[in-house]
């Protein structure tokens, strides 16, 4: 019967298939892409901002000049020529030959998620449990949990992840925690970074307890205030797998990303990276090579900074101004998102359809907790908007917010309000902001 809407497949599914869940973010699309909403949801860069004229004439002739090889099948590790690129990309953040960081060690990926699918394939098995910032980037989520892996969230404050709770958090795993997951540098969703004395800490833990450490970099280099910390894998080579993109300084619908593995990996991950996909895109490694070696691709970088400073600071004006009483947020040093708390007796996922109704689309804090919690949050854009667009929407759900508090005023809220403690406990926890 066609139209229907029932699975018959079911129960022929594998295992897996029941950590699959729909991303909150992906769902949110099809909504917030309409002209009369304004979208605070998503995560893309403003690509506007390429000299795409330019990109446009390097891609005609990267195929009509180099047609015969960026048009073919490639190798499953990627080109010789974009992982050297990659390298000397990676010395702009102190990742260099001194600490270990060679070509060779080098996989390219289909952008940063196909790089957290290859390592969630290597290291975990049903049951294992992965330790994770809370709250973390949706689509690890995605991947650890259709890994059937169980994510156990670690706590974090405006300093970013606590290390006590980390010490915490692998004890009461009792071995069976692969590695941690992070996202150091102006986090996703929270828009914090880790101090410089945290890193360190961080790292004695691991490395003590033999735990690995997935660092995931996808926005160190968007930094508004100075530069960036040096990354985790610029301070340690062993036990630490190093995870970045070009989506976010380049072009996210290239789909070209990389991870720099300790060496004794890096040909399982090839391995396991040509069962999945063969080879990654050879014309996309074109581009990106390409891009690298004959465009301005540092000026484009300050350029990115720029705008997306000023388009935080629009929504953190907008936010100090219209807010409801109550309301805290993250001041984040780059990256591309804020990370806003809720007044007392909000819930963020039940407003979403009274914000859409709206014309204002943000994401419910709900999506980066693997556990549910997340109800008084939600996570902000500043990226893509214009600054006038931005305050409008921050305008809009202020009014939203305001609506939601007269009305639990006058008949009190519908369902228990949860606030996530400094262990995931249903407490007052650690403000962000």
């Amino acid at each position: 019967m066609t139209g229907t809407t029932q699975d018959d497949y079911t129960d022929r599914y594998a295992r897996r298939v029941r950590g699959m869940t729909t991303s909150e973010i992906r769902a949110l699309f099809a909504v917030a892409s309409r002209p009369e909403v304004v979208s605070l949801a998503g995560g893309s860069p403003y690509i506007a901002a390429l000299p795409l004229d330019a990109v446009g004439e390097m891609m005609s002739k990267l195929a009509t000049d180099m047609g015969t090889t960026s048009l073919q099948y490639g190798i499953g590790q990627g080109t010789v020529e974009l992982r050297e690129r990659i390298c000397e990309v990676m010395t702009l953040s102190g990742i260099d030959a001194s600490n270990g960081a060679s070509p060779d060690d080098v996989v390219v990926t289909v952008g940063g998620q196909q790089a957290l699918d290859l390592v969630a394939r290597l290291f975990l098995d049903p049951g294992d449990v992965v330790l994770a910032e809370g709250p973390t980037y949706v689509g690890a989520l995605g991947v650890f949990q259709a890994a059937q892996a169980q994510v156990r969230h670690i706590a974090m404050d405006a300093d970013g992840l606590v290390p006590a709770a980390l010490e915490a958090a692998i004890a009461e795993a009792g071995g069976r925690a692969k590695f941690l997951y992070t996202i150091p540098t102006y986090q996703n969703p929270a828009g914090v970074t880790l101090t410089e004395e945290r890193r360190e800490e961080i790292l004695d833990i691991c490395e003590r307890h033999g735990l690995l450490v997935v660092e995931d970099d996808p926005y160190g280099m968007l930094s508004f205030e100075g530069e960036a910390p040096r990354p985790l894998r610029a301070r340690r080579r062993e036990g630490v797998f190093y995870l970045s993109t070009f989506s976010k300084t380049f072009a996210p619908g290239l789909r070209v990303g990389w991870i720099l593995a300790p060496h004794a990996v890096r040909e399982k991950l090839v391995m396991a990276s040509e069962a999945n996909i063969l080879c990654p895109s050879a014309f996309a490694q074109g581009a990106v090579t390409q891009y690298l070696s004959t465009m301005p691709w540092r000026e484009q970088i300050k350029t990115y900074r720029e705008i997306y400073r000023e388009r935080r600071d629009a929504l953190l004006d907008a936010l100090e101004d219209l807010m409801p009483a109550g309301t805290t947020w993250t001041r984040p040093d780059g990256g591309l998102f804020v990370w806003a708390t809720l007044p007392e007796g909000l819930d963020s996922k039940a407003m979403m359809p009274r914000a859409i109704a709206a014309r204002v689309a943000y994401v419910p804090g709900t999506g980066f907790y693997a556990d549910g919690t997340g109800t008084d949050n939600l996570r902000l854009n500043f990226s893509f908007p214009a600054p006038e667009r931005i305050r409008e929407g921050v305008r809009r759900l202020a009014g939203v917010m305001e609506q939601e508090l007269a009305m639990r005023a006058v008949f009190g809220p519908t369902t228990p309000h949860r606030r996530r403690g400094p262990a995931g406990a249903d407490a007052p926890g650690p403000d962000l902001a």
